[in-house]
């Protein structure tokens, strides 16, 4: 999506802090993206990177603000609504108003098309985690 992203993660380790893991995911990915701006001479947008700066995080030394603070976590306990993020994740290219593609499958940064087509994805790996059995200790 242009501005922002939907994710379906599975963690077999109850230890694992989804704070902690988001925080890093987008401070690694920030990194990135800042030097990929700036080795493309994207000015403008790191000057909009920059400005989106609180005057506590310059104080901290930020320079450029790439993500939002918070996230929205959605914890999955029954098959159903698995489904039903999993849909509604692999229709929001084309519903409303982004029309990004003109099919969902088509969207070349979704897993519509592994799903429904057994297209493997060209820069990821997916498992689907409906099929391993763990499902049925889902409360329904």
């Amino acid at each position: 999506m242009p501005n922002h992203v939907h994710l379906l993660l599975y963690f077999d380790d109850n230890q694992v802090n989804l704070n902690t893991m988001i925080a890093n995911g987008k401070r690694f990915m920030a990194y990135e993206l800042i030097k990929r701006l700036q080795s493309n001479q994207h000015l403008e947008i790191l000057a909009q990177l920059a400005q989106s700066c609180t005057v506590k995080e310059k104080a901290k030394s930020q320079l450029n603000k790439a993500f939002e603070p918070s996230f929205d976590a959605k914890p999955i306990y029954t098959y159903a609504f698995l489904q039903q993020k999993l849909d509604y994740i692999h229709h929001n290219p084309v519903s409303g108003k982004w029309n990004l593609c003109t099919s969902y499958t088509n969207y070349p940064h979704s897993s519509a098309a592994w799903y429904m087509d057994g297209k493997p994805h060209e820069q990821l790996m997916i498992t689907d985690y409906r099929e391993l059995g763990w499902a049925d200790t889902w409360i329904t």
